[in-house]
């Protein structure tokens, strides 16, 4: 795939993917409506964590059950319409692994329900404990059905099907919506444990077409001695353990939550999802489309490319995420109050949500920065790399929430997130030097320019902001205003900056608009 369709599909992708995180909004202002951050929603998001492990973090897009099949899959030497049947076979065995192992997993949890709701919420009620229990039992089969999902939207991007991978998560957020809507009062958070299951396979069942169309047929096989088989569990175990290492911290995080006021579990919850909205769109539209680039690369030892689709891909996501976290970190109550606070969501809601949201947004920059370069270690075949930089990030999470919970509360496990992201970013670009040079040097200028222009909007979006409170009011439809024009205004000025500082990025924006519209 060209640099140029490899940014076409990105931005295709990138507007899916904004219209499933507005689907996801809409879902927690929903159920924040229904719940508030309240003993319902913590006992929800407490249990969803467990089976989330799959279906989010493993079977993902981006996640250890995706990137490996792309990177094994997509270092073949063709792609016909119709794979070859060692290829098939791979596949099926990939598969019916996974499914017999995840299944294995799926038992124990269902049975144990009650120990996992004292493990994960240990300073909870017992009221707390039987509510995650039951939400628990309920969905522990989206475990089974998690991997199998991460696998089915691997093979799909590597055949370059990428349309279902990516309106699929939409599915949950749909099913979730209309379970609270009509059923979520009668039933309290039951409801939302069914919806979740119910979304989940389907949305396991809607990646089967871009299967089949790729040109497989599911048979049951158990080839483990074929080599691809061997090489996927040789990357596999190491990036699954990695990702559930990297699970630990929310643990860490739900341990230290669970000693605090009811509700602030759903409080980082709700912050989070604010937070993943901008950050899902651009390392899931970014990722999706040049990861499988970067295993190609790796494949051909064409490093020169890879250099450059690295500096592409980070510098873009770069200009992108410093302006969106300024953004996020100057309007994070307004946001809030605008999307949440109604039904029995109230203003104290409001406020823990804005106070975990306002330290979170600080993490955006070292995430997507994180994440490409832990593609990049993918591309080689190594996820043992990022799995030791995971594990050696719980001790750091433990130590700063330890340190920080007192002082700051909420605050202070989301600051802890922030600088563990930091500090394993530092890890990963000095462990990078034994695989590539990457050659960090040509990226600083841009950094360097990027960080200076986010100071001045920064500025400017305050004194905005305050302007317009002072011309306007604090009526919700006012801040809405302040928002839209404080932050167009803020872009403008930060783009201008840009060209006139000659950032790569927003001179290569402008040249294709000006494309565009020449018709060129």
């Amino acid at each position: 795939m060209s640099l140029k369709s490899i940014f076409k599909v990105a931005g295709l992708i990138g507007l899916i993917t904004v219209l499933s995180k507005f689907a996801g909004f809409f879902r927690d202002v929903v159920i924040a409506g229904a719940y508030g951050a309240s003993l319902t929603s913590d006992a929800y998001f407490y249990a969803y964590q467990i089976p989330a492990i799959t279906l989010i973090i493993l079977g993902g897009l981006g996640g250890p059950f995706h990137t490996v099949t792309v990177s094994v899959f997509s270092k073949q030497d063709s792609q016909p319409a119709h794979p070859s049947p060692e290829i098939e076979q791979a596949l099926n065995s990939f598969l019916n692994i996974t499914g017999i192992g995840f299944l294995a997993i799926t038992v124990l949890i269902f049975f144990n329900s009650g120990l996992v709701a004292q493990l994960i919420a240990a300073g909870g009620s017992p009221e707390l404990h039987q509510m995650i229990s039951e939400q628990l039992k309920i969905m522990s089969p989206v475990i089974l059905v998690g991997g199998i999902v991460g696998i089915l939207f691997g093979i799909s991007n590597v055949y370059e099907k990428f349309l279902l991978t990516a309106v699929s998560p939409i599915i949950t957020s749909i099913v979730i919506i209309a379970g609270v809507l009509l059923a979520g009062g009668k039933y309290g958070g039951m409801v939302l444990a069914w919806a979740t299951l119910i979304g989940a396979v389907l949305q396991m069942l809607i990646q089967v077409p871009a299967y089949l169309q790729a040109g497989f047929r599911y048979k049951f096989q158990l080839a483990f001695n074929d080599k691809n088989v061997k090489k996927i569990g040789e990357i596999l175990f190491p990036a699954a353990l990695g990702c559930s290492i990297g699970q630990i911290n929310v643990y860490v995080d739900m341990f230290f939550a669970s000693q605090l006021v009811e509700g602030s579990w759903s409080a980082i919850g709700y912050a989070n999802r604010v937070f993943q909205f901008p950050v899902g769109v651009l390392i899931t539209a970014m990722m999706i489309s040049i990861f499988p680039a970067f295993s190609r690369f790796v494949g051909q030892k064409d490093w020169d490319n890879l250099r450059h689709y690295f500096h592409k891909g980070i510098k873009s996501l770069w200009f992108i995420s410093f302006p969106v976290f300024v953004f996020i970190a100057v309007f994070a109550r307004e946001a809030i109050k605008i999307l949440f606070e109604r039904g029995n969501f109230n203003t104290t809601d409001t406020l823990m949500v804005t106070e975990a949201l306002f330290f979170l947004s600080f993490a955006m920059v070292f995430y997507v920065g994180r994440d490409t370069l832990t593609r990049v270690f993918y591309a080689f075949d190594d996820t043992k790399t990022p799995f030791y930089v995971a594990a050696i990030s719980i001790f750091f999470k433990a130590l700063f929430n330890f340190i920080l919970i007192k002082p700051l509360g909420i605050g202070g496990i989301c600051l802890s997130t922030v600088i563990v992201s930091a500090i394993n970013g530092a890890l990963l670009v000095f462990l990078v030097r034994k695989k590539i040079n990457l050659d960090f040097r040509k990226i600083m200028p841009d950094l360097g320019k990027i960080i200076l222009i986010t100071a001045v909007i920064s500025g400017f979006l305050i004194f905005s902001k305050m302007l317009f409170y002072e011309l306007l009011g604090s009526e919700k439809l006012y801040m809405s205003l302040n928002i839209i024009i404080s932050c167009s205004l803020a872009s403008i000025l930060y783009l201008l900056m840009s060209l006139i500082l000659k950032i790569e990025t927003a001179v290569d924006l402008v040249d294709k608009l000006r494309a565009k519209l020449s018709g060129k």
